[in-house]
Protein backbone atom coordinates (compact mmCIF):
# COMPACT_ATOMS: atom_id res chain seq x y z
CA UNK A 1 0.00 0.00 0.00
CA UNK A 2 1.10 3.30 -0.60
CA UNK A 3 1.54 5.98 1.96
CA UNK A 4 1.24 9.79 0.59
CA UNK A 5 2.07 12.48 3.01
CA UNK A 6 0.79 16.19 2.82
CA UNK A 7 3.68 17.20 1.03
CA UNK A 8 2.88 14.39 -1.36
CA UNK A 9 -0.34 14.71 -1.87
CA UNK A 10 0.33 18.35 -2.73
CA UNK A 11 2.67 17.55 -5.16
CA UNK A 12 0.69 14.85 -6.72
CA UNK A 13 -2.56 17.36 -7.21
CA UNK A 14 -0.17 19.88 -9.31
CA UNK A 15 0.82 16.73 -11.26
CA UNK A 16 -2.84 15.74 -11.32
CA UNK A 17 -3.97 19.34 -13.07
CA UNK A 18 -1.43 19.06 -15.78
CA UNK A 19 -2.48 14.97 -16.56
CA UNK A 20 -6.11 16.29 -16.41
CA UNK A 21 -4.93 19.34 -18.56
CA UNK A 22 -3.93 16.96 -20.98
CA UNK A 23 -6.51 14.37 -21.32
CA UNK A 24 -9.04 18.00 -21.68
CA UNK A 25 -6.75 18.78 -24.68
CA UNK A 26 -7.18 15.11 -26.25
CA UNK A 27 -10.97 15.78 -25.89
CA UNK A 28 -11.30 18.66 -28.09
CA UNK A 29 -8.96 16.96 -30.69
CA UNK A 30 -11.12 13.68 -30.79
CA UNK A 31 -14.71 15.48 -30.97
CA UNK A 32 -17.37 13.40 -30.53
CA UNK A 33 -17.09 10.44 -33.49
CA UNK A 34 -19.36 7.80 -33.81
CA UNK A 35 -20.71 7.41 -30.20
CA UNK A 36 -21.91 4.16 -28.94
CA UNK A 37 -23.66 1.79 -26.26
CA UNK A 38 -22.28 -0.03 -23.44
CA UNK A 39 -23.43 -3.11 -22.00
CA UNK A 40 -25.37 -0.75 -19.43
CA UNK A 41 -26.96 1.29 -22.10
CA UNK A 42 -24.65 4.18 -21.60
CA UNK A 43 -22.86 5.71 -24.28
CA UNK A 44 -18.88 6.05 -24.89
CA UNK A 45 -16.80 7.54 -27.74
CA UNK A 46 -13.66 7.30 -28.54
CA UNK A 47 -12.86 10.97 -26.88
CA UNK A 48 -14.35 8.85 -23.61
CA UNK A 49 -11.27 6.04 -24.24
CA UNK A 50 -8.27 8.24 -25.38
CA UNK A 51 -8.70 10.47 -22.61
CA UNK A 52 -8.90 7.46 -20.11
CA UNK A 53 -5.91 6.15 -21.74
CA UNK A 54 -3.64 9.77 -21.47
CA UNK A 55 -4.93 9.22 -17.82
CA UNK A 56 -3.50 6.15 -17.18
CA UNK A 57 -0.39 6.44 -18.56
CA UNK A 58 0.75 9.65 -16.74
CA UNK A 59 -0.47 8.13 -13.51
CA UNK A 60 1.01 4.84 -14.01
CA UNK A 61 4.49 7.20 -14.31
CA UNK A 62 3.81 8.99 -11.51
CA UNK A 63 2.57 6.79 -9.01
CA UNK A 64 3.04 3.01 -10.01
CA UNK A 65 2.30 1.60 -6.82
CA UNK A 66 -1.05 2.73 -6.47
CA UNK A 67 -3.62 1.02 -7.95
CA UNK A 68 -6.33 3.10 -10.44
CA UNK A 69 -10.28 2.06 -10.44
CA UNK A 70 -11.80 3.83 -13.88
CA UNK A 71 -15.16 3.94 -15.47
CA UNK A 72 -14.18 3.00 -18.97
CA UNK A 73 -11.99 -0.60 -17.64
CA UNK A 74 -13.83 -1.27 -14.74
CA UNK A 75 -16.35 -4.28 -15.10
CA UNK A 76 -19.07 -5.25 -12.80
CA UNK A 77 -16.78 -8.83 -12.84
CA UNK A 78 -13.95 -6.69 -10.65
CA UNK A 79 -15.54 -7.09 -7.48
CA UNK A 80 -12.32 -5.99 -5.22
CA UNK A 81 -13.38 -3.08 -3.17
CA UNK A 82 -10.09 -0.89 -2.13
CA UNK A 83 -11.80 -0.36 0.48
CA UNK A 84 -8.83 0.09 3.21
CA UNK A 85 -6.43 1.10 0.26
CA UNK A 86 -5.17 3.96 -1.45
CA UNK A 87 -6.41 4.10 -4.70
CA UNK A 88 -7.32 6.64 -7.71
CA UNK A 89 -10.19 7.28 -8.84
CA UNK A 90 -11.33 8.75 -12.73
CA UNK A 91 -13.93 9.58 -14.97
CA UNK A 92 -12.24 10.19 -18.45
CA UNK A 93 -15.29 12.27 -19.51
CA UNK A 94 -17.77 12.59 -17.31
CA UNK A 95 -21.04 14.12 -18.80
CA UNK A 96 -20.80 11.63 -22.25
CA UNK A 97 -23.98 12.40 -22.90
CA UNK A 98 -23.61 16.51 -22.80
CA UNK A 99 -20.54 15.82 -24.73
CA UNK A 100 -22.85 14.28 -27.48
CA UNK A 101 -25.46 16.58 -27.91
CA UNK A 102 -22.77 19.01 -28.24
CA UNK A 103 -23.33 21.28 -24.59
CA UNK A 104 -19.83 22.31 -22.98
CA UNK A 105 -20.88 20.90 -19.74
CA UNK A 106 -18.79 17.41 -19.46
CA UNK A 107 -15.65 16.98 -17.15
CA UNK A 108 -12.68 14.83 -16.31
CA UNK A 109 -12.72 13.64 -13.10
CA UNK A 110 -9.65 12.11 -11.23
CA UNK A 111 -9.73 11.82 -7.28
CA UNK A 112 -7.88 9.71 -4.47
CA UNK A 113 -9.20 7.93 -1.98
CA UNK A 114 -7.80 6.54 1.18
CA UNK A 115 -9.96 4.11 3.33
CA UNK A 116 -13.05 5.08 1.62
CA UNK A 117 -13.17 8.79 1.68
CA UNK A 118 -11.42 11.19 -0.90
CA UNK A 119 -8.56 13.24 -0.04
CA UNK A 120 -8.10 14.91 -3.01
CA UNK A 121 -9.88 15.77 -6.15
CA UNK A 122 -9.59 17.49 -10.02
CA UNK A 123 -11.97 18.20 -12.49
CA UNK A 124 -10.98 19.58 -15.23
CA UNK A 125 -13.50 21.36 -18.15
CA UNK A 126 -12.02 21.01 -21.73
CA UNK A 127 -14.51 23.62 -23.22
CA UNK A 128 -13.88 26.31 -20.49
CA UNK A 129 -10.13 25.53 -20.00
CA UNK A 130 -10.44 25.43 -16.45
CA UNK A 131 -10.26 23.25 -13.69
CA UNK A 132 -11.13 22.97 -10.27
CA UNK A 133 -9.28 21.27 -7.92
CA UNK A 134 -8.71 20.48 -3.77
CA UNK A 135 -6.84 18.60 -0.86
CA UNK A 136 -9.31 17.70 1.69
CA UNK A 137 -7.72 20.52 4.83
CA UNK A 138 -6.00 22.28 2.82
CA UNK A 139 -8.54 24.79 0.37
CA UNK A 140 -9.66 24.95 -3.33
CA UNK A 141 -8.49 26.65 -6.20
CA UNK A 142 -9.68 27.60 -9.53
CA UNK A 143 -6.90 27.50 -12.32
CA UNK A 144 -6.34 27.60 -15.72
CA UNK A 145 -5.79 24.47 -17.75
CA UNK A 146 -2.26 24.64 -19.22
CA UNK A 147 -1.44 27.39 -16.78
CA UNK A 148 -1.72 26.48 -13.42
CA UNK A 149 -0.04 30.16 -12.85
CA UNK A 150 -3.30 31.41 -12.98
CA UNK A 151 -5.36 30.15 -10.04
CA UNK A 152 -7.20 31.47 -7.67
CA UNK A 153 -8.54 30.35 -4.14
CA UNK A 154 -12.07 29.77 -3.91
CA UNK A 155 -14.79 28.82 -1.62
CA UNK A 156 -18.26 28.04 -0.28
CA UNK A 157 -20.65 30.56 0.93
CA UNK A 158 -23.52 31.26 3.52
CA UNK A 159 -26.51 29.57 2.65
CA UNK A 160 -28.90 32.54 1.24
CA UNK A 161 -32.42 32.67 1.77
CA UNK A 162 -33.38 32.53 -1.81
CA UNK A 163 -30.75 29.50 -2.65
CA UNK A 164 -29.68 28.25 -5.74
CA UNK A 165 -29.93 24.54 -6.56
CA UNK A 166 -27.73 22.45 -8.59
CA UNK A 167 -30.14 19.87 -10.82
CA UNK A 168 -28.64 17.40 -12.94
CA UNK A 169 -29.63 18.40 -17.10
CA UNK A 170 -29.55 14.13 -17.89
CA UNK A 171 -30.29 12.34 -14.90
CA UNK A 172 -33.47 14.32 -12.40
CA UNK A 173 -34.72 11.39 -10.72
CA UNK A 174 -38.27 11.56 -8.93
CA UNK A 175 -36.93 11.51 -5.45
CA UNK A 176 -35.07 14.74 -5.99
CA UNK A 177 -37.67 16.52 -7.36
CA UNK A 178 -39.77 15.83 -4.25
CA UNK A 179 -36.73 16.67 -1.90
CA UNK A 180 -36.46 19.98 -4.60
CA UNK A 181 -40.18 20.83 -3.44
CA UNK A 182 -39.27 20.94 -0.05
CA UNK A 183 -36.80 23.62 -0.24
CA UNK A 184 -38.78 27.34 -0.42
CA UNK A 185 -37.66 29.75 -2.53
CA UNK A 186 -34.62 27.57 -4.50
CA UNK A 187 -34.04 28.52 -7.98
CA UNK A 188 -33.13 25.25 -9.56
CA UNK A 189 -30.41 25.03 -12.11
CA UNK A 190 -29.78 22.60 -14.84
CA UNK A 191 -26.19 21.86 -15.77
CA UNK A 192 -24.41 18.69 -16.71
CA UNK A 193 -21.63 16.56 -15.40
CA UNK A 194 -19.43 17.58 -12.53
CA UNK A 195 -19.77 21.03 -12.88
CA UNK A 196 -22.08 21.26 -10.31
CA UNK A 197 -19.58 20.49 -7.15
CA UNK A 198 -17.73 23.22 -8.95
CA UNK A 199 -20.17 25.80 -8.47
CA UNK A 200 -20.97 25.10 -5.17
CA UNK A 201 -16.96 24.86 -4.70
CA UNK A 202 -16.66 28.31 -5.73
CA UNK A 203 -19.75 29.67 -4.39
CA UNK A 204 -22.08 30.43 -7.19
CA UNK A 205 -24.63 27.88 -5.77
CA UNK A 206 -25.55 26.56 -2.62
CA UNK A 207 -26.74 22.81 -3.09
CA UNK A 208 -26.43 19.76 -5.31
CA UNK A 209 -29.43 16.76 -4.80
CA UNK A 210 -28.99 13.17 -6.38
CA UNK A 211 -30.87 11.21 -4.42
CA UNK A 212 -30.65 8.13 -6.88
CA UNK A 213 -27.43 5.36 -7.14
CA UNK A 214 -24.72 7.37 -8.92
CA UNK A 215 -21.22 5.43 -9.34
CA UNK A 216 -18.62 6.17 -7.77
CA UNK A 217 -16.38 8.17 -10.52
CA UNK A 218 -18.92 10.58 -11.01
CA UNK A 219 -18.93 11.86 -7.32
CA UNK A 220 -15.61 11.44 -5.20
CA UNK A 221 -13.66 14.05 -7.44
CA UNK A 222 -16.31 16.71 -6.87
CA UNK A 223 -16.47 15.60 -3.21
CA UNK A 224 -13.09 16.15 -2.41
CA UNK A 225 -13.22 19.94 -4.16
CA UNK A 226 -16.61 20.84 -2.29
CA UNK A 227 -14.81 19.21 1.13
CA UNK A 228 -11.78 21.42 0.44
CA UNK A 229 -13.46 24.87 -0.42
CA UNK A 230 -15.43 24.37 2.99
CA UNK A 231 -18.84 22.59 2.31
CA UNK A 232 -20.07 19.40 3.09
CA UNK A 233 -21.16 16.24 0.74
CA UNK A 234 -22.94 13.39 2.70
CA UNK A 235 -25.91 11.13 2.31
CA UNK A 236 -29.17 12.12 2.68
CA UNK A 237 -29.46 10.96 6.26
CA UNK A 238 -26.23 12.90 6.95
CA UNK A 239 -24.04 9.61 7.10
CA UNK A 240 -20.51 9.47 5.82
CA UNK A 241 -20.26 8.23 1.96
CA UNK A 242 -17.99 5.42 1.99
CA UNK A 243 -16.25 4.64 -1.60
CA UNK A 244 -15.32 1.30 -2.83
CA UNK A 245 -18.23 -1.03 -2.85
CA UNK A 246 -18.45 -3.77 -4.72
CA UNK A 247 -20.72 -2.23 -7.59
CA UNK A 248 -19.04 1.67 -7.07
CA UNK A 249 -22.02 2.82 -6.09
CA UNK A 250 -23.23 5.69 -4.08
CA UNK A 251 -26.79 5.32 -2.81
CA UNK A 252 -27.96 8.90 -2.69
CA UNK A 253 -25.69 12.16 -1.24
CA UNK A 254 -26.49 16.34 -0.69
CA UNK A 255 -23.61 18.36 -1.48
CA UNK A 256 -23.94 21.66 0.14
CA UNK A 257 -22.29 24.75 0.92
CA UNK A 258 -22.96 26.02 3.91
CA UNK A 259 -22.15 22.49 6.46
CA UNK A 260 -24.66 23.97 9.05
Amino acid sequence: MAVLDTNDCAALLEDLTATAARAAETIRHCGVGSPRHKADGSPVTAADEAAEAVILRDLESLAPAIPIVSEERWTEHQTQAFQSQIYFLIDPLDGTREFIAGRDEFTVNIALIKAGVPLLGIIAAPAANLAWRGMVGRGAERVTLGDQSRRIAIGTRPRPAQPVVMVSRSHLDAGTKAYLAGIPQASSVGCGSSIKFCRIAEGTADLYPRLAPTHDWDVAAGHAIVMAAGGDVSARDGSRLVYGSPKRLIGDFIARGDRR
